[in-house]
């Protein structure tokens, strides 16, 4: 079954979700083609996580992943790997101050072709 991105016009959204399936059909991974079809639907369900939230699901050392966006609200002292479609500049810096390592979806998905040990985030 192909994927086809009809009914985007965000042409950095729609570079994100090819590029996400062209690295699951490279390392024949159903985590990245998750992913990309996550963000290939409608935009009200995309996961909208605040630093709070995120800073009671993870672990010092995980990978998350949000497919949508992540905003600034609450505490966060965790060292993580994260990466989102979207992270507001104010929870970039909170990141930042604790350690944690903000990437984009499309270069993780180029350091971790297979999606391996990568926590999603709702």
């Amino acid at each position: 079954m192909s994927i086809k991105v009809e009914k985007k016009t965000s042409v950095y959204l729609i570079n994100v979700i090819n590029n996400l399936l062209e690295r699951s059909r490279e390392g024949n991974s159903p985590f990245w083609r998750d992913i990309s079809i996550r963000l290939n639907s409608s935009r009200r369900n995309y996961a909208n996580v605040n630093l709070g939230k995120l800073n009671s699901m993870v672990k010092d050392g995980d990978t998350v992943v949000i497919p949508g966006f992540l905003l600034s609200a609450g505490i966060f002292d965790k060292k993580i790997k994260i990466s989102a479609l979207k992270a507001s500049s104010k929870a970039i810096e909170k990141l930042e101050k604790s350690g944690s390592e903000y990437v984009e979806l499309a270069n993780l998905a180029r350091e971790n072709p297979r999606g391996t040990d990568i926590k999603i985030i709702r």
